[in-house]
């Protein structure tokens, strides 16, 4: 159900954080202090999609203007193809373990947003999140449905003393908390009060740097104190299409969001007349490939992109990627143009500040390593890195990789409309045209939107479908050449949270995700 409010609004996946961004704003915090109160309860609440030790970005407006920040942090300067190679990962870097683990950029995010546009300081805005962890919480039940996957797989691959500090942490008796039990993490109160107490300055460059370090040196890992006293997140300049009088925006790579614009900027050359229609699947289906193709090809840290974010987004790459679509679905390739386990929120306040924010720890719980008495599960980012040193997301030290997590917000002109997400690996930029053309395009409400049966492209002609998409429109995508394989479940195809502001009376419309626990806190 769309839910309507007018003071404030915070739109997220788990009822709890929710609810602690809301209390947030009631005490005179603004939308960027709830998101960060509920950003950082989601580390506690929903600790199998993210954590303190992963990635961080955020679309921020305020006063008029839109405002990006990227939170993703490098590879440590002693990581390298060289390094890895050596220690036996010759085709691509692991999933697990410490090679992987990245620096993280969730803390300094918190800091950077609360310096720059909090009301409240961080301390207090980080209460919630360590009254959870210290005095713990009942798992709700998609929450209690992933911990036990990821129990039962790092059971089996998280093999040696490294892994030990996650098996204390989230299987304290042995097995991973059930449906309705609760569980509390002191070490994640702790390190949640440090953080608050000193803006993140003992994560970077004081006694919680030390102990990355320290646990990082004992086990062979590459990041160390110097690695963690050089970060320092981004602000940078949005990027955006307009689609269809729409300006639908994205953070620029290292991030995803390009595949979205690029599959938008493909599509705004048709007319749409319906959602569930062959014509209208055929052509999304076909557009977004190529344009994941070219962003799996291009899309790494700025600085090493072999081709411009402008000229991927050109009329004229536009052009020579809409006439590779016909009536049949084709193997994608990369097109030359020419030179020239995540969480998301949306939060909006009465005064007209809005936020899109979204962090991970990649693949659910990460890496699988925390730091013992901590609570800081470390990101596994690194894995996305290739090996190839000929390709444009080459592994280097001190480099930002491809990366999956990406907030969007939509503008009319120079008005803002509101912001959105979808969370979930490569699913996302998918899950954001999906949830633009429903708005868009289709007319639905923000919680139509995100109920409408999904899809997604998993490689070269295969899709994967929701078990309640119509079958008949299944049967007839594969009778031009799509692979349609029905999805026994809707756990792979995202979580998406939507808050709308009317211009004229400020009244907030939010939708939250049906597929998990999502909820929307609101006054």
């Amino acid at each position: 159900m769309t839910t309507i409010a007018r003071k404030g609004m915070v739109a997220t996946s788990q009822p709890l954080a929710a609810q602690a961004g809301l209390d947030i704003l009631k005490k005179g915090g603004n939308a960027i202090d709830a998101a960060i109160a509920t950003a950082a309860t989601l580390t506690v609440v929903e600790p199998t999609s993210n954590g303190i030790g992963g990635d961080a970005f955020a679309l921020v407006w305020v006063k008029g203007e839109l405002h990006g920040l990227n939170s993703s942090g490098p590879a440590p300067k002693g990581l390298s193809i060289e390094a890895v190679k050596e220690r036996g990962h010759e085709k691509t870097m692991p999933k697990l373990g410490l090679i992987p683990v990245t620096v993280p950029g969730v803390p300094a995010a918190w800091a950077e947003l609360s310096k720059r546009f909090g009301k409240l300081p961080l301390s207090e805005v980080l209460k919630p999140a360590i009254e959870y962890a210290e005095n713990g919480y009942p798992l709700s039940p998609i929450l209690g449905k992933y911990w036990g996957y990821a129990y039962k797989a790092y059971k089996q691959m998280a093999k040696g003393e490294e892994f030990d500090g996650w098996f204390e942490t989230f299987a304290p008796n042995g097995r991973a908390p059930k449906i309705g039990e609760m569980w509390n993490s002191p070490g994640h109160a702790s390190t949640l009060r440090e953080i608050g107490e000193t803006n993140a300055e003992s994560f970077y460059r004081g006694n919680l740097a030390k102990k990355i370090s320290d646990f990082s040196k004992k086990h062979n890992g590459f990041i160390t104190e110097e690695d963690l006293a050089a970060y320092q997140p981004e602000w940078v300049k949005p990027i955006s299409v307009n689609y269809r009088g729409y300006d639908v925006w994205e953070i620029p790579p290292n991030g995803q969001g390009l595949v979205t614009l690029m599959a938008l900027n493909t599509l705004k050359g048709y007319e749409f007349s319906e959602r569930d229609n062959l014509d209208t699947l055929h052509k999304q289906f076909e557009a977004m490939k190529l344009a994941f193709t070219d962003g799996k090809k291009y899309i790494t840290d700025p600085r090493n992109m072999s081709v411009s974010v402008e000229d991927l987004l050109s009329e004229s790459f536009a052009d020579q990627r809409r006439a590779l679509i016909g009536e049949e679905a084709v193997t994608p390739e990369p097109g030359t143009p020419s030179k020239g386990g995540t969480v998301y929120l949306a939060t909006a306040d009465e005064e007209g500040n809005m936020v899109s924010f979204i962090q991970s720890n990649y693949m659910g719980f990460g890496s699988g390593v925390v730091v013992p008495g901590t609570g800081i599960s470390l990101q596994n980012r690194g894995h996305d890195f290739s090996l190839d040193p000929t390709h444009d997301n080459a592994l280097e030290p001190g480099k930002k990789t491809f990366h999956t997590i990406i907030p969007g917000f939509l503008t009319k002109g120079d008005v803002p409309v509101g912001p959105f997400g979808v969370m979930g690996g490569y699913m996302q930029p998918q899950g954001h045209l999906q949830v633009v053309m429903n708005t868009v395009d289709f007319g639905l409400n923000p919680q139509s939107a995100l109920d409408a049966p999904r899809w997604q492209w998993m490689e070269d002609k295969k899709f994967q479908v929701e078990p309640n998409f119509p079958l008949h429109l299944a049967q007839a995508l594969a009778r031009k050449g799509h692979q349609i394989e029905v999805a026994l479940d809707t756990g792979g195809f995202g979580r998406g949270q939507i808050i709308w502001r009317d211009p004229e009376t400020g009244v907030l419309t939010g939708g939250t995700e049906s597929r998990t626990d999502g909820a929307i806190a609101s006054y």
